[in-house]
């Protein structure tokens, strides 16, 4: 029975010291957060710092992909780094190999591809409008191959998918060729061209920053080129558009094995735009470099200027600090105390951070029309807090030991 009542006077004495811990823990932590507010004015620039350094981290993070896309899709200046042209070269006199439909689906499903368009080609094709004859390049494409190019319409519109499923008897011009035949963009749509014995109504004019390249071009939907023209019913050529740079050495290792997969290879070439790649590459290399390095430099700045301000308060509150030792505080409440306050700042922060880098992600994915993973948010959510943490505990850490360390009677005669 005595052993008994022993062990359990044993455990109350234990709960009860867990308990004082407990409160005393919680009670230091209640006087940091209370200072942190008391003297806010004083960490309003390190909050502002780390809070702009953590949003920045997550937006750029968590829509890189997303704005690597956009970029690729914008900046046509780029040269075509991010198209594949695989096509079959002339063996003698014609062409023994083109692309089969199933290859072409199959070429669309590898992995970083956004758009594949198989190209029919007739140069040297000719028309006639007012009794006078022009040459020009004729081709026919789906849909697709407008988005692979980003090509707009300078004039009218470009012909869809609806037009290519029906085969509809409408063409596309080039800006140089509508000029030459029309006098103008404007005046070329609605007009009506004579090209092999078919009758084609102008519905647009060709657009875009590399337009140029086909100003003497006319397009028509690939399944009324098939249909009408004579010596155009096999694609030779086909033209497949990359997600990002990142993507296109592996897309272009694989597309021979794509193309063996469902139809013999011979004569098959590969062209990529190697060089214009790597220089895109090196030019987006030293701009993420910059900005990544701004953004490391800004928490940096952030947690050094945290420490300067809690080794500034620890000599500012030198006689408050002996006062507490006097009254019985032990060395470990000082050192959390201090350690606590650099903590709610840093934490403070990066919630603060967590919260625009939100916003910054809601923002551009509304102007990207995309959606990145939510989970790669959590992800980016979770490191924000982390690297808080860490330069909380790092920033505080030296300032709370020599806040701890002091003894009792130096730091009362502190003036």
């Amino acid at each position: 029975m005595a052993k008994k009542n022993s062990r359990l006077a044993a455990y109350l004495a234990h709960r009860s010291r867990r308990g004082t811990t407990w409160l005393r823990m919680r009670d230091i932590m209640r006087v940091s957060i209370r200072e942190v507010l008391r003297k806010r004015r004083r960490y309003i620039g390190v909050i502002a710092a780390i809070a702009l350094g953590t949003a920045g981290f997550i937006t750029i993070v968590t829509m890189g992909r997303d704005l690597k896309t956009n970029f690729n899709n914008d900046l046509d200046m780029l040269g075509g780094a991010t198209i594949i042209n695989p096509y079959f070269e002339q063996d003698g006199v014609e062409r023994l190999e083109w692309f089969r439909d199933r290859t072409l689906a199959s070429l669309a499903k590898i992995p970083g591809v956004l758009d594949v368009t198989g190209v029919l080609t007739k140069p040297r094709a000719i028309t006639t409008f007012q009794d006078r004859i022009f040459g020009f390049n004729l081709v026919g494409v789906d849909a697709s191959y407008w988005r692979v190019f980003s090509f707009n319409a300078a004039a009218g519109r470009l012909f869809d998918a609806a037009d290519v499923a029906e085969g509809a008897r409408v063409c596309v011009v080039g800006t140089l060729l509508a000029r030459t035949i029309f006098g103008g963009d404007q005046e070329a749509l609605g007009q009506i061209l004579a090209i092999d014995d078919n009758l084609y109504r102008v519905v647009g004019v060709l657009g875009g920053v590399r337009a140029g390249d086909r100003g003497q071009f006319i397009f028509l939907p690939i399944t009324t080129a098939r249909a009408r023209v004579v010596d155009i019913s096999h694609p030779y050529s086909v033209y497949m558009r990359c997600a990002t740079w990142d993507d296109v050495a592996p897309v272009a290792a694989a597309v021979k094995n794509v193309v063996e997969a469902n139809q013999t290879t011979k004569g098959l070439r590969v062209n990529v735009a190697w060089e214009p790649l790597k220089q895109v590459q090196r030019i987006f290399w030293w701009v993420s470099l910059f900005i990544y390095s701004s953004i490391v430099a800004t928490l940096i700045l952030g947690g050094l200027g945290i420490w300067n301000i809690m080794m500034a308060a620890v000599v500012s509150r030198t006689r408050e600090i002996g006062l507490k030792k006097a009254m019985g505080a032990l060395d470990n409440d000082i050192f959390f105390q201090f350690l606590f306050e650099s903590l709610c700042v840093t934490m403070t922060a990066s919630i603060l951070g967590i919260g625009l880098g939100r916003l910054g992600v809601e923002y551009m994915s509304h102007m990207l029309g995309s959606r990145p993973p939510e989970g790669l948010f959590m992800v980016c959510l979770l490191a924000g807090l982390t690297f808080a943490l860490v330069i909380g505990v790092g920033a505080g850490m030296y300032p709370s030991i020599r806040a701890s360390r002091m003894q009792v009677v130096e730091a009362m005669r502190y003036e």
